[in-house]
């Protein structure tokens, strides 16, 4: 079979590979055999660039993001892997920044069918297979490669990297990561290598002994970002302190939202490891980074503002503690009323999701077009169980639209609950 297309190659891709995104636990694979039969199969790909590692259950892709934009800010050529995609399966594959070509797509397709044909993999090991041959034919420094879901089992944690960061640990994926935080932690705490670095975004009680023993156990020397590092709100950014002496005056992150903060020092002592490895890392190469991070790696949906009257802004968050994060900002903000555009997928923890929620404002419940979507009219009669009336809209545009017609000048509209809201919206 030969594709000639990049629409043929995306059919085969999903059609004929199983895709978490899409249906969820039946594509989870829990070993990683098939990738590093394509990584075998590719001449073993990983191997030919230096990387860094990111898991974590919130915080790891915008921390991927400001990584990279750092690095490539720095004169790096500098991959990055993400997932899952909002618009378009490309933005998965950046070289500085620059989605992968779609004909070099088409031509993985074509070289790799049979094998994919052979040993049946997911389309997360594809796609992850497919990043780690781009990046090593095109010459990349340095890449930062995110974490699908969990560490121990991701696909992508066939890679060595020179150094790992794990951010925020809290509850998502229950059904496969575990149903606690010290068990979700350690299958984060996978990433973790023999005698390579890794730091940890921050220290949280219930969980840094796992990082403790797992780190001890690979010779691996550990650093808690926030021990080192702390934050002071100035303005719309940051004054940081290292040890409690002042480092960087007046960082301006372009990524809006608060709850980058929690991100930022795990970022900012991730660079302080790489200068130690080698890596030259000016302190202007880091506010430039952090600064244009949108612009230099075209990261979509943190707290991204699109329109200003009505004030109309969506956010990725999608697990309780992404939601209260998100929920912790909206009331931090003057509005006349909030009118919330909501949709969710199936396996999430909608109960504790809906606590979180705001009863007076205006709702309009959507669901994404996959099949892990919630239907909208289930998620709006458990939201009337606690206590939240709203409209059933099941289009994500034409909920978007309801809100915008009903919200005067001075409301606000937010879009949200699931990453696949978020990347249905029109000119996002």
């Amino acid at each position: 079979m030969i594709v000639s297309t990049y629409a043929e190659a995306l059919e085969y891709l999903y059609r004929t590979l199983p895709m978490f995104q899409r249906i969820g636990a039946a594509a989870y694979n829990n070993d990683l055999s098939n990738t590093y039969a394509l990584c075998k199969a590719l001449d073993n790909p990983q191997k030919k660039f230096k990387s860094v590692h990111i898991a974590g259950t919130n915080g790891k892709g915008s921390s991927s993001h400001m990584l990279a934009a750092i690095l490539q800010s720095s004169g790096y050529k500098t991959g990055l892997y993400t997932s899952p995609h909002l618009k378009e399966f490309t933005e998965r594959i950046r070289i500085n920044g620059l989605e992968v070509e779609q004909e070099y797509v088409v031509q993985f397709v074509n070289r790799m069918h049979v094998l994919l044909e052979k040993i049946k993999p997911s389309f997360f090991e594809t796609t992850v297979a497919m990043a780690f041959d781009y990046f090593a034919t095109r010459g990349v420094e340095v890449a930062v490669i995110e974490v699908g879901l969990g560490g121990r089992l991701d696909s992508t944690n066939v890679i060595t990297p020179v150094l790992s960061l794990i951010t925020n640990i809290s509850f998502d994926h229950k059904d496969l990561l575990g149903d606690t935080l010290p068990k979700i932690a350690l299958e984060k705490a996978g990433i973790i290598k023999q005698d390579i670095p890794v730091v940890i975004s921050e220290r949280q009680e219930e969980v840094e002994t796992v990082f403790l023993e797992k780190a001890a156990s690979m010779h691996a020397e550990l650093t808690f970002a926030t021990d080192q590092l702390s934050l002071q709100i100035i303005g719309d950014g940051f004054d940081v302190y290292r040890n409690r002496e002042p480092w960087l005056r007046a960082i301006t992150p372009q990524l809006k939202g608060i709850y980058q903060q929690r991100n930022l020092p795990g970022v900012l002592m991730s660079v302080i490891r790489l200068r130690k490895l080698g890596f030259s890392i000016t302190d202007d190469a880091v506010r430039q980074g952090i600064a244009h991070v949108v612009t230099l790696t075209g990261l979509k949906g943190r707290w991204q503002i699109l329109r200003e009257r009505p004030l109309t802004i969506c956010d990725t968050g999608h697990n309780p503690d992404g939601i209260a994060q998100v929920m912790k900002q909206l009331r931090s903000m003057k509005y006349r009323h909030l009118h919330i555009v909501f949709g969710v997928v199936k396996e999430k923890e909608l109960n504790a999701v809906l606590q979180l929620l705001p009863v007076d404002a205006t709702y309009y419940f959507c669901q994404a077009k996959i099949p892990r979507a919630l239907d909208a009219g289930l998620l709006a009669a458990a939201a009337a169980r606690a206590g939240i009336a709203g409209t059933i809209v099941p289009d994500v545009n034409e909920a978007l639209l309801m809100a915008s017609l009903n919200a005067s000048k001075d409301d606000l509209i937010f879009v949200g609950g699931s990453t696949f809201v978020v990347g249905e919206i029109d000119g996002l």
